[in-house]
């Protein structure tokens, strides 16, 4: 099992007040002159807020919502420290490729 940590807000704020675009493709840029794999993903509603043990999460999102989930605990607590509004925390998921976990709950 893998450790996937989120930040997760609504869309609107994820996705149009915030600058998520621009941080997201610096953080590439940076990882691609480490030469370092990309271990972050941006998913609208993402399947793992519909397990059981995310209900008080979920209860506190405005629908729809956006998730950034990465392997890296200190990436999401820095995303927390710039962004703000955003919820976070954890889930284990199987690490075969990108787990189900971590796709859209939209068709």
């Amino acid at each position: 099992m893998t450790v996937y940590y989120f930040a997760v807000a609504s869309q609107d704020f994820l996705l149009k007040e915030e600058p998520v675009e621009e941080i997201l493709r610096e953080r590439m840029e940076h990882y691609k002159s480490m030469d370092k794999v990309i271990d972050f993903w941006l998913i609208k509603n993402p399947a793992f807020l519909y397990k059981a043990d995310m209900a008080k999460i979920q209860k506190q999102l405005l629908k729809p919502s956006a998730a950034i989930i990465s392997n890296n605990p200190t990436f999401i607590d820095w995303l927390k420290l710039r962004l703000g509004f955003v919820r976070i925390g954890k889930f284990h998921a199987s690490s075969d490729n990108i787990p189900h976990s971590l796709y859209s709950n939209i068709s």
